[in-house]
């Protein structure tokens, strides 16, 4: 068979004429330039939650229930002049960070025990088991009858608090680490707290960091409820002791300008502290977008 060739006339088209050519590049507006800063994206959500805050509350008409946000503002930075406030909270971070710190060295030592020999996996997996969905609260009355009315029994539900939520998240990062960097390290010569220190723990700081939030949230949450319960430490108390006294007193204002203190100081450490580690650690090194 003969193929049948058959010719087809060009088209050329006139691009300049019929094809508008878009802008490559095309500078962004001031209103898009400042929603990409999260930091006013979030104090726009802020803002937007406090004015519902006053609507409401004079909407209600009831101080004594739910004063608006300017009565409980106005009651904050009247105890916040008069020093009320940074003593109490003075009082509760010192014991915050005292807590807070030993429990992640006993976090830190049980993982490193638990990464070094099965048993010791055994001995981290078991107490985890046992201890960790134990309320941090349900020890009081064993704290009060070890360590007495003061610092030492806050410390040691502290320490409950922040201990099995790191040790966990730790152990789990530190598990997710590929034999091929573990190879690596032992190729170098590391064995022991060096391969710990040098490969584990940069491998697994997105699990590690992310204990250290759930450990500060749970550490904030339990030291103001037990400050709550027996807040008084020689003469004075935290921020706990202090919103369960204006309760007392039925000053509702301040017992929100109390808890208005409690959500700041956590805005600040997560917001500030631990987005600073994270931007530091885990964005530089590529470990998250």
């Amino acid at each position: 068979m003969q193929s049948i060739l058959v010719e087809r006339p060009e088209i050329i088209r006139d691009v300049s004429r019929s094809t508008v050519i878009a802008d490559v590049e095309k500078p962004l507006s001031a209103w898009e330039r400042l929603y990409r800063v999260p930091l006013l994206r979030k104090a726009l959500i802020l803002l937007v939650l406090a004015l519902i805050w006053e609507v409401y509350g004079r909407w209600l008409d009831n101080p004594l229930l739910f004063p608006p946000f300017s009565a409980m503002l106005q009651a904050f930075t009247t105890d916040l002049g008069n020093g009320i406030i940074p003593a109490r909270t003075l009082v509760s971070l010192q014991t915050l960070v005292i807590g807070y710190a030993m429990g992640i060295l006993l976090a830190a030592l049980l993982t490193t025990v638990a990464i070094g020999s099965q048993i010791g996996t055994d001995l981290l997996e078991t107490m985890t088991s046992m201890l960790n969905p134990l309320p941090a609260i349900a020890l009081l009355p064993l704290a009060l009858i070890w360590f007495g009315l003061g610092s030492g029994s806050v410390i040691f539900v502290l320490v409950h608090s922040v201990l099995w939520a790191i040790a966990l998240n730790t152990h789990a990062g530190f598990r997710s680490v590929s034999n091929t960097l573990r190879m690596v390290g032992r190729n170098y010569g590391l064995s022991g707290l060096g391969l710990v220190r040098h490969i584990l723990i940069p491998a697994a700081f997105p699990s590690i960091l992310t204990g250290l939030k759930v450990g500060w949230a749970f550490a904030w949450r339990t030291l103001i409820a037990a400050e709550l319960v027996f807040g008084v430490s020689s003469g004075s108390g935290g921020l706990g002791w202090y919103i369960f006294e204006n309760r007392n007193q039925l000053e509702t204002a301040n017992v929100f300008a109390g808890l208005f203190t409690v959500i700041l100081i956590g805005l600040v450490v997560e917001n500030g502290v631990f987005a600073t580690i994270e931007r530091r650690t885990i964005r530089r090194w590529g470990m998250q977008h």
